[in-house]
């Protein structure tokens, strides 16, 4: 009798712990541990994702699943303790549980999918106009102002609309002038991250995206757009004035200004003002009063104080003429020596004399021409004070004095001053002979020759004239 009331008791006892209840209910069911606890403790976590224009949004009905398997569990374990005292009693109640436990998989398998990862959520918000689905309707609501043009948000000092609120509060920084982002190695200020991420490839030298086309590296996936234009030919920027297209954004800026007069650069020197975006050109032009010439030629030593001038000298030496006329085939070092060029087959003189009238073909010669009229010679020589009517006098000029000659003759080695000069030579070598009288049709390969042979038809006539004025006197 005290053998069986001892029994009894610890029989009690073993099962009343939820502990070594447990642990008996695995031996007679022969089940996995860690199972058992994951089925025991089965909870939902509500799912969240973050949205870029709202707050995030829960999954309520996730959350009332999980409230309710919650308080399910509650009661299951309060009714296991109230009936601990018979085995059969809890076998019964683990095998409820495991069971009900596997119908909750089954039944709901997206809500233990979202367990695992990390509550996906299925895309439910559908756009009317495209067919675009989303997550969350406030994504779905923003999205659907791309196709309405809706700009709710709007600055409260220039009035410029945007569509999203991040929108507004990056354009903001350009009243305030605040640059968040600034280079850990030159100290400079940006207003977006990824102007800063662009600007420490200037310093890491990392070009990476890549032209498909050609081949060419670059810093950023805007430079890379712009330049795919070159390739494809588009100009998605007109100008509302004139209709003029470019390729891009930051050109059309620049052009509008030669409508509207503005030259927001003034020199602090001479107070020359300029219009160009990024005081680049105001930059070179400082580098005029400090005698700056920061960029070497590596072949000849030769220093400019533009490194668009750098590229184009760099042309010389390697003989680079990138820019071709479609009518005749010639070549050029410049684009704007290609459309001055073009012009000679059309005939277009743009430009115009004020004083006289008179039209040329391009800016530069109209400006050189005016100089007749006002007598002007802005350009000295340094060595002699010598003054001249265009830049490329004077350079001409100054070749005197240094007696440089960086034009030789391929054929014979011959060395000249000016490149016109032996473009004239190489006519020798090559018996090329341009020029032909109108009268006679010979052929000269200088237009001096031309016009001194021009001149003997000129004499000849004269003597004509008199003979024949002389014959008619005698008769």
């Amino acid at each position: 009798m005290k053998k069986n009331r001892t029994w009894l008791s610890s029989l009690k006892t073993n099962f009343c712990s939820p502990v070594k209840k447990k642990k008996r209910a695995w031996e007679l069911l022969n089940l996995n541990p860690q199972r058992l606890q994951e089925t025991d403790t089965f909870m939902v976590t509500p799912a969240y994702e973050e949205s870029d224009h709202s707050e995030a949004e829960p999954n309520s009905e996730q959350i009332s699943h999980s409230s309710a398997e919650a308080e399910s569990q509650d009661q299951e374990e309060s009714q296991h303790v109230d009936s601990g005292s018979s085995e059969n009693a809890e076998v019964k109640t683990i095998r409820r549980r495991k069971k009900k436990s596997d119908s909750n998989k089954v039944e709901n398998p997206a809500l233990s999918e979202s367990q695992g990862q990390s509550g996906a959520r299925k895309k439910t918000e559908q756009c009317d106009i495209c067919g675009k689905s989303f997550q969350f309707k406030s994504r779905l609501t923003a999205h659907v102002r791309r196709h309405t043009g809706e700009k709710p948000y709007s600055c409260s000092t220039c009035g410029k609309a945007f569509l999203f609120k991040s929108q507004l509060n990056i354009h903001m920084r350009r009243h305030t002038g605040e640059k968040p982002y600034s280079c850990s190695t030159c100290g400079k200020t940006f207003v977006l991250r990824s102007l800063l991420n662009a600007h420490v490839r200037v310093h890491t030298g990392e070009k990476a995206f890549l032209c498909s086309t050609c081949g060419k590296a670059f810093t950023s996936n805007s430079q890379l757009t712009t330049h795919t234009r070159v390739h494809t030919g588009e100009k998605p920027y007109s100008c509302s004035t004139c209709g003029k297209t470019f390729n891009c954004a930051t050109y059309l800026k620049k052009h509008v200004r030669v409508h509207t007069g503005e030259k927001p650069y003034p020199c602090s020197t001479c107070g020359k003002q300029f219009t160009f975006q990024f005081k680049s050109r105001l930059i070179a032009h400082v580098r005029v009063h400090t005698g700056e010439k920061p960029y070497l030629c590596s072949t000849c030593g030769k220093v400019f104080n533009y490194k668009s001038k750098l590229v184009v000298h760099t042309r010389v030496h390697t003989g680079e003429k990138p820019y071709s006329c479609s009518i005749c085939g010639k070549t050029f070092l410049l684009r704007s020596l290609l459309t001055t060029h073009f012009r000679v087959h059309t005939g277009e003189k743009p430009y115009s004399c004020s004083t006289c009238g008179k039209v040329f073909a391009s800016n530069s010669k109209m400006n050189a021409h005016r100089r007749v009229h006002t007598s002007e010679k802005p350009y000295p020589c340094m060595t002699c004070g010598k003054t001249f009517k265009s830049t490329s006098n004077l350079k001409t000029h100054v070749k005197l004095h240094t007696g440089e000659k960086p034009y030789p003759c391929i054929t014979c080695g011959k060395e000249f001053s000016q490149w016109i000069n032996m473009k004239r030579h190489m006519r020798c070598h090559t018996g090329e002979k341009p020029y032909s009288c109108s009268t006679c049709g010979k052929r000269f390969p200088h237009q001096s020759g031309l016009k001194a042979h021009t001149n003997s038809h000129k004499g000849m006539k004269a003597v004509e004239s008199v003979e024949k004025d002389f014959v008619n006197e005698i008769r």
